[in-house]
């Protein structure tokens, strides 16, 4: 099996100061202060005492990211020991959960004169480009699935966050997952699909991912700030329960500005996924009401990011992980002349 690795800049870019919803790169105070100190004064940050809580909070979130391989490791390894599943059947992909229409597009990508045309007749466009709507999961499935999370969530077992922004959520690796679930789900179903639909960034050698779930309530989180994704592909699902409003947003790619883009709503539905290359910007608007469960998985392609690293922009310096970690592997074809270095 291949060794997957993290590149270095995933321990100071790309941090999510929620207060201020802005996200930041720290290498040191110095050049905190000088890239940040203007921007989040205009945010509401005006004294020292608020800008040392908020370095603080940066360090804090270093060194979460830091003990990451090990805190992950030792909760799943305590799951696996203490939790009993309400339904194991959800761990095990069958076909019997799959919605019938991404099964007729799985097929009609599986055939020799398979084109981008004849698959866009199966699949939703949405007004945001190459942004695809499709049904992913029958409703059956979603609801057990939903009651597994649930029972997870209240039991004593350890949970880990899965990113800065999503403060209640589950990574399903550690929950066990990855290699009976979501890694068939990628291989068999989502890659055929991938292949046609974003040949030019990855979509046909997608070789690991990262798979959480987030949850939103009134009581919790709402919403989602505008962000993109470290993926090259993304699958967004929603899975339920009874809520109101909530539909994701979609402005440029990473590299557009702000103000030269224009955003577009597209409306989620339950059981259906919207697929879009992850560094498409993008942001999920409140709910109004009730409790909303997605499923996202980030899905990597090695044979992209080992040549530019999506989250810093530069050839990747690579640091021993565990699992597929950030999807980065050992190519000796474009690791040997490393230059990131943010540490």
């Amino acid at each position: 099996m291949e060794r997957f690795y993290t590149c270095s800049c995933f321990f100071r870019d790309n941090i999510f100061l929620e207060e201020y919803k802005l996200h930041v790169r720290f290498v040191s105070e110095s050049q905190f202060r000088n890239d940040y100190q203007n921007t989040l004064r205009s945010l509401g940050c005006v004294s020292e005492s608020q800008f040392r809580d908020v370095i603080g909070k940066i360090h804090a979130e270093i060194e979460r990211r830091q003990n990451h391989k090990l805190k992950s490791a030792e909760r799943a390894a305590t799951i696996k020991e203490i939790y009993t599943p309400l339904h194991q059947h959800v761990y095990h992909l069958h076909e019997s959960f799959l919605a019938p229409e991404l099964l007729q597009m799985v097929k009609y990508c599986a055939s020799s004169d398979a084109t981008v045309e004849g698959l866009l007749k199966l699949i939703q466009t949405e007004a945001a480009p190459r942004v695809f709507r499709f049904p992913v999961f029958r409703k059956e499935f979603c609801n057990d699935l939903i009651e597994e999370l649930e029972h997870f969530e209240q039991s004593d077992a350890p949970k880990g966050r899965p990113n800065t922004m999503n403060n209640n959520g589950i990574l399903l690796n550690e929950l066990g997952f990855d290699e009976s679930f979501i890694t068939p789900l990628r291989e068999v179903y989502l890659r055929p699909l991938t292949t046609l639909l974003y040949s030019d960034c990855g979509g046909s050698c997608l070789d690991s991912h990262k798979a959480f779930v987030v949850k939103y309530a009134m009581s919790e989180d709402v919403e989602l700030c505008y962000h993109y994704d470290n993926a090259e592909v993304t699958l967004n699902i929603s899975l339920g329960k009874d809520f109101t409003e909530g539909n994701l947003f979609f402005g440029g790619m990473r590299q557009v500005p702000l103000s030269e883009t224009e955003c577009v709503e597209v409306e989620h539905r339950v059981t259906e996924g919207l697929l879009h290359r992850g560094q498409h910007m993008h942001g999920a608007l409140p709910i109004s009401s009730g409790t909303r469960w997605n499923l996202i998985i980030w899905m990597r392609a090695s044979r992209e990011r080992n040549k530019l690293c999506p989250m810093c922009g530069k050839t990747p310096t690579l640091v021993e992980s565990n699992g597929f970690s950030d999807g980065f592997t050992m190519d000796p074809d474009t690791s040997r002349n490393a230059s990131c270095s943010l540490t």
